[in-house]
Order: C-alpha cells, then sequence, then structure tokens
C-alpha cells in the first residue's frame, strides 16, 4: 500500500503571535501599481487577496515606504504615511482576511537605493559611497546612481520616526503585523554593509554597530505596537546591486546580527535570496546555512526563501530544521493557488519573465495572462 505523506509547508505555521494556516508565505515583491501619490489601488487589494484564495497562510507585501523626506524608493510606489493610505490599505487587509489569509506589511527605506521620489531630489545614506551598478529599468529607473548625503544624526532620527509612525498606521489599517525590510541592499542593509557604511560614530565600524540602525528601528515599532502584535524583520546578504557579496564575518556576522534583532523585540527573521536558489545563498562557514543559524542563535521563527516553489527544496529545508516557514516569488506570480496544486499534487506552471517585461507593474502582469489565454 502506498502512504502519501503531506508536504511539511501544508502544516499550521507561526510568526510570533500570529498562527497561519500553512508554512507558504507570498514573498514581497515589487510592483510599482500604486497611485501616484502612493495610494494603493484596487487592483492591489486584488492582488493580494488573490493569494489568499489560492492558499498562502502568509502575505508579506512589497516595499511600502515610510516617510515624505528620503524613504521613497520608486514612483507609484505605495506609502503608509498618510490618511488616503491608511484607508486603501485597510480595504486590501480586508479582502485579504474575508479569503481566509493574513497579510503583513513590509516597511521600506530606499536610502541611496532611491530612484524615484518626489519628495527629494537627493537620496541619503549612511555615508556618501556611490552605490555600485546602474539603476533598475524594470523599476522605471535609468543610468548610473547618485552619491547619496551622508545622514546625519538627525536625518537618522527622522528615519526611525517615519518607520514608526508607519507601523501604527499599519496596525491602523488592519495588518497582521509588518516586517521591517533591513535587506537587499536598502538602507538599514546600507547601515549594515561595511563598504557602504563608512561612519566613524556610533552607527559604524564593527558589525555590532552597524547593525544598531536595524535594532533601533525593531525596538522602537516594538515600544509603539506592543508586546504581541507581528514584527518581522528580513535579512540578507546579497542585495539588488550586489550578487555577490557576503558578510564579511561569515558566521560571527551573522551571530551578531541575529542576536541584536532578537533582542531588539523581533518576532521572525526572514532570510531573502535575492532571486537566487537557497542553496547557492544560504551556506556559511563551518557547514552551517544561514537559516539553520539565524534560528538557533535568535530562538525566533526563521522565513528561508530562494527557489521554495520547488517542492523537494521546500521540505528539505523545513524537514532538516533551517526554517520554520518558506517564502515563494516568483513561483507565487505564476501559481498563485500554489499552496493548492501543493496539496492536490499539481504541477506548476513555469515562470515567464514577461510578466515582468518591460516593468514590474500588475498591468503588465494582467496584459501577459490575457496573451497566455490566447495562445491557450
Amino acid at each position: 500500500m502506498t502512504v502519501t505523506v503531506a508536504h511539511p509547508a501544508l502544516e499550521p505555521g507561526r510568526v510570533g503571535g500570529l498562527h497561519t494556516s500553512n508554512r507558504l508565505v507570498v514573498a514581497p515583491m515589487t510592483r510599482v501599481s500604486a497611485a501616484p501619490d502612493g495610494t494603493p489601488t484596487p487592483e492591489m487589494a486584488e492582488y493580494y487577496a488573490e493569494f489568499a484564495r489560492g492558499g498562502f497562510g502568509l502575505a508579506i507585501t512589497e516595499g511600502i515606504y515610510t516617510d515624505t523626506v528620503y524613504s521613497q524608493g520608486y514612483l507609484n510606489q505605495p506609502g503608509l504615511v498618510s490618511e488616503r493610505h491608511v484607508a486603501a490599505w485597510r480595504e486590501a487587509t480586508a479582502d485579504v482576511h474575508e479569503a481566509g489569509g493574513s497579510i503583513v506589511a513590509q516597511l521600506m527605506h530606499a536610502g541611496a537605493l532611491s530612484q524615484g521620489n518626489p519628495y527629494r531630489d537627493e537620496t541619503a545614506g549612511p555615508s556618501a559611497v556611490v552605490p555600485q551598478g546602474v539603476k533598475m529599468p524594470e523599476y522605471g529607473g535609468h543610468g548610473p546612481w547618485a552619491a547619496p548625503k551622508e545622514m546625519s544624526l538627525d536625518d537618522i532620527k527622522q528615519a526611525v520616526d517615519g518607520f514608526v509612525a508607519s507601523a501604527a498606521n499599519a496596525k491602523r489599517a488592519g495588518f497582521d503585523g509588518v516586517e521591517v525590510h533591513a535587506a537587499n541592499g536598502y538602507l538599514l542593509d546600507q547601515f549594515l554593509t561595511d563598504y557602504t557604511n563608512l561612519r566613524e560614530d556610533s552607527y559604524g565600524g564593527p558589525v555590532a554597530s552597524r547593525v544598531r540602525l536595524a535594532a533601533e528601528v525593531v525596538a522602537a515599532i516594538r515600544a509603539e505596537v506592543g508586546p504581541d502584535w507581528c514584527v518581522g524583520v528580513r535579512v540578507s546578504q546579497t542585495k539588488v546591486n550586489d550578487f555577490r557579496y557576503r558578510w564579511p564575518g561569515g558566521a560571527h556576522d551573522a551571530e551578531v546580527i541575529f542576536t541584536a534583532l532578537a533582542e531588539a523585540g523581533a518576532s521572525y527573521l526572514h532570510v531573502a535570496s535575492e532571486g537566487r536558489n537557497w542553496l547557492d545563498s544560504a551556506q556559511l562557514d563551518r557547514g552551517l546555512t544561514v537559516t539553520g543559524l539565524a534560528r538557533r542563535v535568535s530562538g525566533l521563527p526563521v522565513i528561508a526563501n530562494g527557489g521554495m516553489h520547488h517542492a523537494e527544496l521546500s521540505a528539505q529545508v523545513l524537514a532538516d530544521g533551517h526554517a520554520d516557514l518558506v517564502s515563494v516569488a516568483r513561483g507565487a506570480l505564476t501559481n498563485p493557488d500554489l499552496p493548492r496544486r501543493l496539496a492536490e499534487g499539481r504541477a506548476l506552471e513555469p515562470f515567464d519573465h514577461a510578466m515582468l517585461s518591460p516593468m514590474v507593474t500588475l498591468d503588465n502582469v494582467r496584459r501577459w495572462r490575457l496573451a497566455a489565454g490566447a495562445d491557450a
């Protein structure tokens, strides 16, 4: 007799005090589809609700800007800084909850990697270091990055205050929690990265000082929203403009980072792979994986990312104790019903990069679906 073993990702999950119907998470993916003033659209609400209807236990939003100063990274990026933003997001969270899912708002400050901010002509970062690479055309940018202004202590406080105010707005908008974006080369990761943070004050130097700002943001949000509400953190070694970067101290740096964020009051850690397979990006020295080390050091639930739409890989990551949940990005775009397909043993539709071309907007996804339906 053949015994069918359920995939471990279909078991209930937990991130802090938030319980989810399974361990499958929609990873944050930039959509640049909000109104020009940052207000989410009804189409965006439908986009997130579709994942909930497809069986995902949790969706994490695209990066949401946190202030009207330096935080916005892209034109048509959604914000959480006005009453219009809160009201529109409230409709989106209600739709997700009605469909049986949970939703967390990712709070993002772009820092030096801002390529579309109507509030400021200049960018700001930990130090006046020109970012590597060039702006991303699929997000509306072109040409080289500008050198950011070095943030003063007042600028840093303003950024922290923006994160806190946006977290409070997220709670009012009906979100089940927030995720602090400290990954992928954006502001908090710029402070964490040795070659973009050349500061000589208490925010620069050794890794324990470079992680200080991310920890301060988490602690300040925790003080604002209370002890039980979900406050996650996303971290990564790689960046949107530097796929090769690894923490120079390896496992030592990872331990310092994870410990600081846990002590600051984080509910979970989400380790991103920046479009790379988990197997390629998770390896540390001494045979450790970055996600497994995060679990052991922090004692928090850990979300693994990178190729998790592959059933064998996600099963291995969960069963072998490398993570507690898995997040899916491009596989979820093509298969918003991925959890149902996994439960029923149905094959996934392959990802087609044309969904994101020429820009990563919901309009392009809609056109791609119409074309795919016409070709079927």
